[in-house]
């Protein structure tokens, strides 16, 4: 009887870096992490906080190609990229876990290293809440100090956000999007309108199985896990500094409770009083 044939070996040699490296960059990434005081649970803070950044970059990237693809009636790439967004965002919740039970003397051990650091500072989360509506010209004042940061955070604060781009594709389908929610500043935050919740509230009295009633429910899963992210994020700063000036001199608990209290995309959420 013949042999059976033996699973190729691995191979092992290479004349450079090895094609893993070239393509994941470990090396940059897991040089990164310079920690700035004594204590070992600085460690887990700040690599727990670049896993954040890497999740906000990937989610940035969906909800850029689903508010892309809705400008180019592609729902089929939009539903796959907010599908895919809400596992992402799950991880990025996710990701609270090893930071979610510090006690204020743990904490304390090494927040002094963080100096005036903020996670409110960060582009990329800026960039993730502006596609979601949550806009504002004088949340770039930050980044005036970093010319290229703030050209592209200044292009994306003008660009329609992801719901915006949801509203013109319900206007193209036919549905009564009010002329002044289709023509409004897309600098400024999103506000709520009557006008719009009756569009939603049509929609989900209607045909279940519609695109505009599966994209609303894509859209809602995103809500949830944002205000989910929010939650979390309350509740572990909560444990670790109390009502304390949060870092960078924000007001810690007390603006994450106001963040936590709203929802994105509202009409989603009010609509569904009246069906």
């Amino acid at each position: 009887m013949p042999h059976a044939a033996l699973p190729a070996a691995p191979q092992l040699e290479f004349e450079g870096t090895t094609p893993y490296e070239d393509y994941v960059r470990a090396q940059v990434l897991t040089n990164l992490q310079h920690p700035l005081s004594d204590d070992p649970g600085e460690m887990v803070f700040l690599v727990t906080t670049q896993v954040m950044e890497l999740w906000f970059t990937v989610i940035v990237h969906e909800w850029t190609t689903a508010a892309r693809a809705l400008r180019e009636d592609d729902l089929p790439t939009a539903m796959a990229a907010l599908r895919r967004s809400t596992y992402e965002l799950q991880s990025l919740n996710d990701s609270w876990r090893p930071l979610a039970h510090l006690t204020p003397a743990q904490f304390n051990s090494y927040r002094a290293a963080l100096g005036g650091a903020s996670g409110f500072q960060s582009a990329t989360y800026r960039r993730l809440e502006f596609l979601l509506g949550e806009k504002s010209p004088a949340l770039l004042v930050p980044y005036r100090g970093a010319p290229r940061v703030h050209a592209e955070l200044e292009a994306a604060l003008h660009r329609p956000g992801l719901y915006d781009e949801v509203l013109h594709w319900l206007a193209r389908r036919g549905h009564a999007v009010p002329a002044d929610v289709l023509e409004r500043d897309v600098a400024e935050r999103y506000a709520p309108r009557p006008a719009v919740e009756d569009v939603w509230q049509r929609i989900y009295a209607g045909d279940q199985d519609s695109d505009e009633c599966r994209l609303g429910e894509a859209l809602t899963e995103v809500a949830e896990l944002v205000w989910r992210w929010r939650n979390d994020h309350l509740v572990a700063t909560r444990r670790a500094m109390g009502a304390k000036t949060g870092s960078g001199g924000s007001a810690g608990v007390a603006w994450l409770e106001k963040r936590a209290a709203g929802h994105v995309f509202p009409e989603l959420w009010t609509a569904r009083s009246r069906v």
